[in-house]
């Protein structure tokens, strides 16, 4: 197993996962149930991280996750240009619709 991804943002970490179901990559949620626990514990202890399950997945699980960053940065509102397949995606995409990347 590898850690893919970590984040507090839980909003973002759903993202990810919505990304992975759809491709069908493997993964394993860790602190998935512990939000309560906030205060009582670190917060590094109470992070939702997304764990592979088969490392062989990682360069396109890594992607997916690069890509949904970018999305969220830049969150301008504005269309963009994939920059892999020069797809042009409307600004609600944060993933390439043609290529999903």
């Amino acid at each position: 197993m590898r850690k893919l991804f970590g984040h507090d943002d839980r909003f973002l970490v759903q993202s990810v996962r919505s990304e992975l179901d759809a491709l069908n990559i493997p993964y394993l949620m860790k602190n998935e149930f512990v939000g309560g626990a906030v205060g009582e514990l670190p917060w590094q202890d109470s992070q939702q991280e997304i764990w592979l399950l088969d490392e062989a997945w990682y360069k396109r699980a890594s992607e997916v996750v690069a890509a949904l960053i970018n999305s969220a940065s830049l969150n301008s509102g504005q269309e963009w240009c994939c920059e892999h397949c020069g797809e042009q995606n409307g600004a609600a995409f944060g993933v390439c619709w043609h290529c999903y990347r």
